[in-house]
């Protein structure tokens, strides 16, 4: 068992000498930690400093690294392994951003003329777009998009489309739908022309209820509006699926579908046709871009050693807080407002991912694992739960990003916010020592600092590997399988037995209660 093992016990001994660890003080014994503990690549900045390590404290780390035998297990990734073991698929999202030339086997089979082919068939179609050539029902152009799916297959292109609002085309129009609840799809509806309106429907399986029922909802809406016309559907809806039948059968034409595949887990799906919604909105080539800046990290993931690699350390890091300093939680602060759901799309693809309590061979674990994720954008979060971060009771790491560069002309905006930001970490170091207790700050808060050159396409693209490469990391160092989520799929049985009135005497005496105060009140 990995809280047995010669690296694990070795970390749990240093950190009860680390509990006592003066982070400025060190730092003014040693001012070239800074540079010790920071390094950039391909405009990104990385910054650990402000860490509670030490150089043995990373050495420690690195040998648990090598012990979970991290480098072998994100080769195999790489290399089409079904390391995802549980569902007997391999993991590789990231072939998705690599380059068409590549070769990249599941089974002997070489995947990467099948991505090629459907990065040939979003580009056409997102160019056609682009120009004002896809047309409607009655022959007008189609501006408006409705990217209807849920969780992975509308957070992360939502997320995406939202940081890069910057590069979209003025001339088109974007939203997002994934709630059940009606409101959602009312509102998205409500101004919208039926002419020239443009559907994504986004669903692995064409089978996702929360989709298919907004899905239903939307076509019934356009058949209203565009009556008598046999071609309604066919020319204003698209799917991004894996399930072509089931699309074919909704009314939706061929050269519309656009297929992903088994290895492509939901919350890493925004590289393949998912994404679609962001080529429409920033053209193809922005697309691309965010492709490539991906594809430079997960050279870098695999190919910086272990101690100079920014994945591995943040994972690392991660591991240290939860398992060995007592930290529950994890707060991601990007100083960017146009990435307001990032914190969002980091929780589900954290949290959703090392949310687990067994082993990857289905031991049941004996050590803590995931973090609970929440964030903010600064400066909002600092009138918001800041407060907690310098003086409450727990200790919770936070990593701030930032970008150099604005995407909008007021430089005396972008001055005092990166000023804030920069503020924000020095004051959870250092801290202040206040006579009056209720003004005294114990300072010793850690913090890790990413700076990129600005937010586009490429920088983002860099961003979101990063992040996606330490969730693994840290899945591998815990022995977990990082790519399954059998844990969401009971709610969503119980929600079909609910539905179904013939099943509810298998109900227990709470939900029975509960129903018959919906039946009661006519809901169900």
């Amino acid at each position: 068992m990995l809280s047995k093992s010669p690296a694990w016990t070795a970390l749990q001994a240093h950190a009860d000498d680390m509990h006592h660890f003066d982070l400025a003080a060190h730092f003014q014994t040693f001012p070239e930690r800074a540079r010790g503990f920071s390094f950039g690549h391909a405009g990104l900045y990385f910054d650990y400093s402000k860490n509670l390590i030490t150089d043995h404290t990373m050495k420690l780390l690195m040998d648990l690294a090598r012990q979970q035998n991290v480098p072998k297990k994100r080769d195999a990734m790489f290399a089409g392994e079904k390391i995802n073991k549980s569902e007997n698929r391999a993991v590789l999202h990231t072939a998705l951003r690599a380059p068409k030339d590549a070769v990249i086997e599941i089974d002997g089979e070489n995947i990467m003329p099948t991505i090629a082919k459907n990065r040939a068939q979003m580009k056409n179609f997102a160019d056609h777009f682009q120009k004002g050539a896809i047309l409607g029902a009655t022959g007008k152009p189609l501006t408006h998009v409705i990217n209807i799916g849920i969780g992975g297959s509308d957070l992360g292109p939502r997320m995406v489309c939202d940081a890069l609002k910057s590069y979209q085309n003025k001339n088109i129009s974007l939203r997002f739908v994934s709630n059940i609840d009606g409101a959602d799809i009312h509102e998205a509806l409500k101004n919208a022309n039926p002419e020239t309106t443009l559907f994504v429907i986004a669903s692995k399986s064409f089978t996702t209820q929360e989709t298919m029922q907004n899905a239903v909802t939307a076509r019934a809406w356009l058949e209203t509006h565009i009556k008598n016309n046999d071609s309604a559907v066919s020319a204003h809806f698209v799917a991004l699926t894996k399930n072509a039948d089931k699309a074919a059968a909704f009314g939706i034409k061929e050269n519309h579908i656009f297929i992903f595949h088994d290895w492509v887990g939901g919350r890493y799906s925004l590289w393949s046709p998912i994404g679609l919604s962001i080529a429409l909105a920033i053209g193809f080539d922005g697309f691309q871009s965010l492709l490539d800046g991906a594809y430079v990290m997960d050279n870098h993931f695999r190919e910086a050693p272990l101690e100079h690699n920014m994945s591995v350390i943040l994972g690392l890091l991660g591991v240290w807080y939860r398992n060995f300093m007592g930290a529950q939680s994890y707060a991601v602060l990007p100083y960017a407002e146009d990435l307001a759901l990032f914190p969002s799309w980091l929780q589900q693809l954290d949290m959703e991912s090392n949310g687990k309590s067994t082993t990857i061979d289905g031991d049941i674990i004996d050590y803590d694992t995931g973090a609970v994720v929440f964030g903010q954008t600064g400066t909002n979060a600092q009138h918001a739960f800041h407060q907690l971060l310098h003086q409450g009771t727990a200790l919770i790491p936070a990593d701030f990003i930032g970008f150099v560069k604005a995407n909008h002309p007021y430089d005396e905006h972008q001055q005092i916010l990166l000023a804030h930001m920069i503020a924000q970490a020095q004051a959870l170091m250092e801290g202040r020592t206040y006579e009056e207790k209720a003004r005294h700050f114990d300072g010793n808060r850690p913090s890790t600092m990413i700076l990129l050159d600005r937010l586009d396409p490429f920088h983002l693209g860099m961003l979101l590997a990063l992040y996606e490469h330490k969730i693994f990391v840290q899945g591998a160092l815990w022995n977990i399988n990082s790519f399954d989520q059998w844990g969401v799929e009971l709610g969503k049985e119980l929600a079909a037995r609910i539905l179904n009135p013939g099943q509810n005497m298998q109900m227990d005496a709470s939900t029975k209660n509960l129903l018959a105060y919906l039946q009661n009140h006519t809901v169900l």
